[in-house]
């Protein structure tokens, strides 16, 4: 790890099911014990679904996290957490209620498209759940795709 720098990844967390705040707390717990130290966090917000509707509203939350892990190692890392939190992927309605979900919003300036990890996330500019949460962190940060900023995808 002695060659690598620190990167810039920025996640977006959220929780429908059980104590949801409680939730993203140990969470984001997670996240600074094996991904890197948080750099910005913002508020918890309640938030409607998106996609799969009827079920209950998230709690939602961003933050920006200083890491040394790669995208991949990054992924297998938040992957693990949701799992060390009980979150059971087999048998997911997709885009169904949630334990915990932590989505790799963006990593750097990063455009990276593969079978396991597409950065930036695909749909964050089409969630306003997301975009209100990264207005307040990084309201100024450009999609690297779409070359606007968060404020202005809001």
């Amino acid at each position: 790890m002695s060659n690598r720098k620190s990167q810039e990844v920025t996640l977006g967390l959220g929780s429908n099911l059980g104590d949801k705040k409680e939730n993203i707390e140990n969470a984001i717990k997670e996240i600074a014990a094996t991904i890197g130290d948080i750099a910005i966090k913002s508020s918890q917000i309640e938030t409607a679904p998106w996609g799969n509707i009827s079920q209950e509203n998230f709690i939602n939350c961003c933050l920006t996290v200083n890491t040394y892990l790669t995208p991949t190692e990054c992924l297998k890392t938040c992957l693990n957490i949701e799992a060390n939190l009980g979150r059971a992927r087999d048998n997911q309605v997709h885009w169904g209620p949630r334990i915990i979900d932590i989505d790799i919003l963006f990593y750097n300036e990063l455009i990276l498209n593969s079978d396991q990890l597409i950065i930036p996330h695909p749909f964050l500019h089409e969630r306003d759940f997301v975009l209100q949460s990264l207005k307040e962190i990084c309201p100024d940060k450009v999609h690297p795709i779409i070359n606007k900023t968060i404020s202005e995808l809001l």
